[in-house]
């Protein structure tokens, strides 16, 4: 007989087309038999809370285990409500951690987090980084799990020569910092007077339209695509030939994984989860965040360097090989079916 699951978290790709964690794990642990229900889809954010309560009430006595993507900012709230009423009826869940401020968050809210994370069945972290943050702060139920992609469906690129023709895929949010990449793109320009830029992905907060603005008064040759289906980015990145990832704060991003299963060059800054995933010199070149000159001097050496570029590319794929979902379901089969 199956198990039944309930994954709650927010599923908002019917209104902004970003595909978070709950609609690809969902799925690929169906495709496993397990019998999963989600929550919640709804657009507004009290809605969205009181579906997840609903549905976590109604199916209390029906499911196995609650799945629960947890973050570290509104949506932290979410998990702490969910978490809550899983408790009152003693059904066992299980938090999924995202999000790099995460550790801040157990900092901030002691006690909630205590009884979100202490209580809990066991806490999946995807990254070694938060494995190891959670650790310190005195969380011994924490089990790593990383995010994963379907391998087969990233074909490699081997990119013998590299143009400054560079690719950034993420929502639009500040916390991803996109700003720093179109500063890039300036002041490489004098350098490199053919570089271009392509921006990929949804508005989050307002920072696609300054991010326009931005480029629109300084001229710049951008590309914002806005949201694209997986596949669409993915034929869209055999034009590109270096990765850039922004961000100020980060976990363990997919999108970097999947840069690194297609032999994008990556060049990312040093923060969160990122050099757990991103070795410096061996799979990618890391620098300082808010950095341009750091990103300018990589960018430099992947195009001065393409023969080393190209290691560090292979070593990448194979890192990405280890995100697998053949190589990653055997963690969750053993922890769901235990």
């Amino acid at each position: 007989m199956s198990k039944k699951l309930l994954y709650i978290g927010n599923k908002p790709s019917r209104s902004t087309g970003t595909v978070t964690t709950i609609e690809t794990l969902s799925l690929l642990l169906a495709s496993e038999g397990f019998e999963v229900i989600t929550a919640s889809a709804a657009k507004n954010k009290a809605h969205r809370l009181l579906d997840m309560i609903i549905t976590t009430f109604r199916q209390r006595k029906k499911v196995d285990f609650v799945l629960i993507d947890t973050y570290s900012t509104l949506n932290f709230a979410y998990a702490v409500a969910v978490a809550k009423l899983c408790r009152k009826y003693k059904v066992p869940y299980i938090p999924i951690l995202h999000g790099g401020d995460l550790p801040n968050r157990l900092i901030r809210s002691p006690k909630l987090a205590k009884n979100l994370f202490g209580k809990a069945h066991v806490n999946v972290s995807p990254s070694h980084y938060l494995t190891e943050a959670f650790n310190k702060a005195g969380f011994d139920n924490v089990i790593y799990i990383p995010n994963t992609i379907e391998i087969s469906n990233y074909p490699f690129l081997l990119r013998k020569k590299i143009n400054p023709k560079l690719l950034w895929v993420r929502s639009f949010s500040e916390v991803y910092n996109p700003m720093l990449a179109l500063k890039v793109l300036q002041e490489l320009l004098p350098k490199y007077p053919n570089a271009t830029l392509c921006m990929v992905g949804p508005d989050k907060d307002g920072t696609l339209s300054l991010c326009k603005q931005f480029s629109q008064k300084e001229q710049l040759a951008v590309t914002f695509t806005g949201r694209l289906e997986k596949q669409a980015w993915i034929e869209l990145s055999a034009q590109y030939d270096i990765f850039l990832n922004t961000t100020n704060f980060d976990n363990m991003p997919v999108s970097v994984v999947e840069a690194m299963a297609l032999g994008l060059p990556i060049i990312s800054t040093n923060v969160g989860g990122i050099p757990f995933l991103v070795e410096d010199r061996v799979n990618g070149l890391l620098v300082s965040p808010n950095d341009v000159e750091g990103f300018i001097q990589a960018i430099d050496e992947v195009i001065k360097q393409p023969e080393e570029a190209v290691l560090r590319t292979e070593s990448a794929r194979k890192k990405a090989n280890t995100f697998d979902w053949e190589n990653v379901k055997h963690k969750w089969l053993t922890l769901l079916n235990h």
